[in-house]
Order: C-alpha cells, then sequence, then structure tokens
C-alpha cells in the first residue's frame, strides 16, 4: 500500500512538473507572439540550440557528457534540485516577471509594512536561490559549498550605478573588501573578481567620455588632451548614433573625475596583481562602454605584463561590431606586448539597445538573429582560444548554451590546451547551467558560478533589471530543467525500489 501510494505521488509529481511546463511555455509563446522582436529572438534560441546540439553531439561526445543526469547532479541534493526546477520555471514565466518588477518599482516599497514582507518573500526564494547572500560571511559559505563539489565562483558586490565622486569611493571601498576577503578562502576557490565601472565613475562622465571618443573615432583632428595609452575601443561597424552633435571638450572638473576614476581602477588592479586574482570589468550599454573599455584598456596596458592577465575586459557577442573590436583590440595589445584577458558573454543589454536605436530611427547595434549571436559567440571564443595557445590572451567563457560548450572544448581539444590550464575558465551564474557547469567539471576544466552578493533590497533591483532584459533567458534553460527533472524522477523511483 505504502509502496503504491508512494507510486500515486511520483505520478502527480511527474504530472505537475510537465504540466506547469507546457503552461509557462504556451504563455510564453503567446505573449511572445505579440511582443517585441528580441523576445522572438530568444524564443528561437531553444530550437536552435537543440539543433546545434545535435549536430554537434557526436563530434564533441568524449569531451562533455550532458547525458547523464545521475552523473552530472552526483554532488546535488534532491531537496535543491526541486526548489532549482521551480525557481527557474517561475523565472521563465513572463507574467511573473512582470508582477515582480511592477511591486518592485511600486508604492508598496515604500510602506515599511509591505517592504519588509515582499523583501521576506524574495529573499527566501528567487534571492536565495541566484544570489550568494547578503554580505561577505553569507558569499563566503555559498563559495565554499561550491568550492566541495569541485566549482570556483567569481566574486561580485551588487552595487549600483555611482552619481558622485563620494559614491565612488565608496564602492571603491566595498570592492577593495572583496578582493581582501579570499585570502580567508580555500585557495583557489575564487577564480577572479567583477567590478562594475559605472560604480567607480560617474555615470554621466561615462557617457561624455563615450561621446568624445566616439567623435574622435570620426574626426581624427578632434584631440582629446586628456586621453592616455589604450587599444581602439571602436570599428567601423560600431554604433555611432549616440552622438550626433559635436560634443563640448571635457571641463577642468570633469577631467580631474576621469583621473580619478582612472586611479580607482588602477588600485583595483593592483590589488589583484598583489594576490594574483584576475578582475572582470563587466560591460555595459552601448552609450557608455566605448569609456568603459578606454579605462579597462589602459589599466591592462599598465598591469597585464606579467604571464597571466589580471584585468579582462568583457566583450558581448551579440553587438554586430565584438568580433572586430576584438579583432583589432587584440592586435594592438600584441604590438606592445600586453597579454589581454576577455570575459566572453552573449549581452544583457538587448531591449534598450534595440528600443533606443529604433526610436533615433537607425538599425540595431545588434545581430539580427539569435542564431549569428551564437555564430559571432563561436567565433570570438575561437579567436581567443587561439590567444591562449599562443600565449598571448586568456579567456572566461560565460556561456549557457550547451552547443558553445561543446564547440568551445572540442576547440581546446584541438589546440592542445590543457584543461587545468588558468587562462581558459568557464563560468554560468549561480541558480543556472547546473548541467553545463558540472559536465565541463567532470571534464576536466575549470568552472565558476558568478556569485553576486549584497542585501537584499540592494540586489533584488539589479537581479529585476537583468530579469526584464533577458526576458527568455531562463525561459531558454528547458535542456537544463529537463536533465534536472529526469534526475529527480529517477532519485524517487530508485528510493521506491530499494530494498527496505
Amino acid at each position: 500500500m505504502a509502496i503504491r501510494n508512494t507510486q500515486k505521488l511520483l505520478g502527480r509529481f511527474n504530472k505537475s512538473i510537465n504540466t506547469s511546463a507546457v503552461a509557462i511555455t504556451n504563455s510564453t509563446a503567446s505573449s511572445s507572439s505579440s511582443s517585441s522582436v528580441p523576445n522572438i529572438h530568444e524564443k528561437k534560441s531553444v530550437a536552435a540550440e537543440s539543433c546545434s546540439s545535435k549536430t554537434g553531439k557526436k563530434r564533441n561526445e568524449s569531451i562533455l557528457d550532458l547525458e547523464n543526469g545521475e552523473k552530472l547532479f552526483s554532488s546535488i541534493k534532491t531537496s535543491y534540485l526541486m526548489k532549482s526546477l521551480m525557481n527557474q520555471y517561475l523565472v521563465s514565466y513572463d507574467p511573473i516577471v512582470d508582477i515582480g518588477i511592477w511591486v518592485m518599482k511600486s508604492r508598496l516599497m515604500e510602506t515599511m509594512v509591505f517592504k519588509s514582507l515582499i523583501l521576506g518573500v524574495v529573499k527566501r526564494t528567487f534571492y536565495d536561490h541566484f544570489c550568494a547572500g547578503e554580505n561577505l560571511n553569507e558569499a563566503s559559505k555559498t563559495l565554499e559549498s561550491l568550492w566541495n563539489v569541485g566549482l570556483k565562483g567569481i566574486m561580485d558586490y551588487g552595487l549600483e550605478d555611482a552619481n558622485d565622486n563620494f559614491s565612488c569611493d565608496r564602492n571603491l571601498s566595498e570592492f577593495l573588501k572583496t578582493i581582501e576577503s579570499t585570502k580567508f578562502l580555500p585557495p583557489s576557490s575564487v577564480s577572479s573578481a567583477c567590478v562594475k565601472i559605472t560604480a567607480i565613475c560617474p555615470i554621466s562622465l561615462l557617457k561624455r567620455v563615450s561621446d568624445l571618443l566616439r567623435w574622435e573615432h570620426e574626426d581624427s583632428s578632434f584631440h582629446l588632451p586628456w586621453k592616455i595609452d589604450t587599444f581602439p575601443m571602436l570599428s567601423e561597424s560600431s554604433p555611432f548614433y549616440h552622438t550626433l552633435t559635436k560634443p563640448n571638450h571635457l571641463t577642468s572638473i570633469e577631467e580631474h573625475d576621469l583621473e580619478q576614476a582612472h586611479e580607482r581602477l588602477l588600485q583595483l588592479s593592483e590589488k589583484c596583481l598583489e594576490m594574483n586574482l584576475p578582475l572582470l570589468v563587466d560591460a555595459e550599454y552601448s552609450s557608455v562602454q566605448p569609456a568603459i573599455d578606454y579605462l579597462t584598456y589602459s589599466s591592462m596596458i599598465k598591469i597585464n605584463r606579467h604571464e597571466i592577465p589580471i584585468v579582462y575586459g568583457t566583450i558581448q557577442a551579440y553587438l554586430k561590431d565584438s568580433k572586430e573590436r576584438l579583432l583589432l583590440a587584440t592586435e594592438a595589445a600584441e604590438k606592445m606586448g600586453v597579454k589581454v584577458g576577455y570575459k566572453l558573454v552573449r549581452g544583457a543589454y538587448l531591449s534598450s539597445e534595440l528600443q533606443l536605436a529604433s526610436s533615433l530611427g537607425c538599425s540595431s547595434p545588434i545581430h539580427n538573429t539569435i542564431q549569428d549571436t551564437h555564430e559571432c559567440y563561436n567565433e570570438c571564443a575561437s579567436i581567443m582560444l587561439e590567444k591562449v595557445a599562443n600565449g598571448t590572451g586568456a579567456i572566461v567563457l560565460a556561456t549557457h548554451n550547451l552547443n558553445s560548450g561543446r564547440v568551445a572544448t572540442a576547440k581546446a581539444q584541438e589546440l592542445g590546451l590543457g584543461k587545468s590550464n588558468p587562462k581558459l575558465q568557464f563560468a554560468q551564474l549561480k541558480g543556472m547551467a547546473d548541467g553545463l557547469s558540472f559536465a565541463l567539471k567532470n571534464a576536466g576544466f575549470q568552472v565558476s558560478k558568478y556569485l553576486p552578493y549584497g542585501p537584499v533590497d540592494m540586489v533584488i533591483p539589479y537581479l529585476l533589471r537583468r530579469a526584464e532584459e533577458n526576458r527568455g533567458m531562463l525561459s531558454t534553460s528547458t535542456i537544463d530543467r529537463e536533465l534536472m527533472k529526469h534526475e529527480v524522477l529517477r532519485r524517487f523511483k530508485a528510493s521506491i525500489r530499494s530494498p527496505k
């Protein structure tokens, strides 16, 4: 009787999971059909990834095992898998994302009682799943739990954009604390630290500097007296519609503030150099990216003179000019004898980029199809893997795409790169693409989870913005969810059949 009841419960669980998946998929498909182009492109990524996986399976099967859920999740508790399934289904459901965004922006958050209640619910669900903790102590415990199952961590304090030098200095202090804290963690458990230039340089100044850099690229006679050694930040295919008129030169105060931003990033870079800890500089929207690259490359030139790069820039493969800019920057770096490091991502500002370009009557800076983005990502990965092989570069391949993982590992094997090579890392967000993370780890590669941390009310708005910008990103992780679902069902069945 007990066994029959358990079997009925198991059947209901399976039916519930499948029903939820169908409901979410149907709702997402329905909303996508009447929504903007970004959702259509993102929805296609599921089919594209499945198709690519089939075509690439035979070639890479010996490198990555993405079929055996029992092996992939052997170190993961069933309770975690079930919670992960629930959270990923929920955040892939557009109405839930819409409600969350509305609540966080509503006046309810101005009322202490409602704010405490809302943040309490979020803390126990999505926050705990996708974030590492509210402070360094909690984040350190999360990192140690990852280390125990063979994964590393990328520490990221979830700071907001800065508007003045006081905020920038305060944020710098927090970033330095994060870097210092790695001394007290298990050796090699932290693969790198992160910094957002928007947190250590006023956002208004980044826009001004980007305008000036764009104008200089278009008009070589336009002299920028404050500009120091750097690599090319723009290419002929870069978007220039952000700067429609000739910008005024920086004031003396702005030049001083820019120098302060240089010093902050250099201070972080030198601290990371002292601790032999790579520093990943995040990318932002294209309106400020030239200034971010300018500051990043200037620090690379000063710091990356040793065998292992310390300062890493970020390339967003969904931009049409990403491959061209990557080639220009790496060529310039090699001529200067500078080791380049990059984090390669697909991109996080698709909706806002498309909306701005459309409002100005300009063509989108984003690739026309998700498949074009996949191809660009894989091409950029191949370029940087060759730089790793010839000793001139390093790469962090941040991807949730299974086929990109297969393609990159096959290329690494073709080039004879050692799987423990410190210049080759893979990374995924905490709470996402766990199947890919463990497949890469089981194959011998170094894999990290991106660990945003900080007080709930500070980090949740950041996560909601990411959810709003990346609609469909979580709904495309179907394969990973299927792997987890089948492993949970396998464990339930095994527990029923096991002798008492």
